[in-house]
């Protein structure tokens, strides 16, 4: 004996139970949709707020003129200089480089000219020229000038005298190298007025030297 069909009102309970495949398949597309339509929003506000701070970011440049305006900052390192001065010491006041040392002329030296090389450089270094030269506290800048050694180094002069140094002079007012006779001629220190200062006749002490 056959079953009995369904009535409709079985067939309408067991749909909205169920609910049919093309119900289903809406509300998927729906679905998507919406989280679609999620996803898009946040990216659109990203892109009206990087619009928002270009157009802030124009608007202070046109209507700041003093940051248009501004003078590029420079990275360049300051100029030397190559100091020459004046200090007391127990000859009087002497020339003196930017580290206070005693300056000194060298006898053998003719027509602006060094003759100290090699060895004789080593105890007297030459005073090389480094930048600008600068005259200070007493020194005069007109007697102010360069000579080239047979390096090629500029050594600085005054009034034609080649500067040196003397490497036993390690503090400042120091003079231990006057009236040394060394290297085939005598050292002495430089007045301001670029003469040779001597010692006087009680505390002269010549002789010895680092010459050959």
């Amino acid at each position: 004996m056959l079953a009995p069909m369904p009535g409709r009102c079985s067939t309408d309970i067991l749909s909205g139970m169920d609910g049919s495949p093309l119900d289903k398949e809406s509300d998927m597309r729906m679905n998507d949709r919406s989280h679609a339509a999620r996803a898009v929003v946040p990216g659109s506000w990203l892109v009206l707020t990087a619009a928002a701070l270009g157009i802030f970011a124009l608007l202070t440049f046109l209507f700041n003129p003093m940051a248009s305006n501004a003078a590029p900052t420079s990275n360049a390192a300051p100029t030397k200089a190559t100091v020459v001065a004046t200090a007391s010491t127990g000859l009087g006041r002497v020339l003196v480089n930017s580290r206070g040392h005693t300056l000194y002329m060298f006898g053998k030296d003719k027509n602006d000219k060094s003759s100290c090389t090699g060895q004789c450089a080593t105890f007297w270094p030459p005073l090389i020229a480094s930048g600008k030269l600068q005259a200070a506290a007493g020194a005069k800048a007109s007697l102010l000038g360069t000579t080239k050694r047979t390096d090629g180094r500029l050594q600085v002069s005054y009034k034609r005298h080649p500067l040196y140094t003397f490497g036993m002079d390690t503090a400042k007012g120091q003079t231990k190298g006057e009236g040394l006779n060394a290297f085939g001629g005598v050292w002495d220190a430089v007045s301001p007025a670029g003469a040779k200062v001597v010692k006087s006749a009680a505390g002269t002490g010549t002789g010895g030297g680092y010459g050959p």
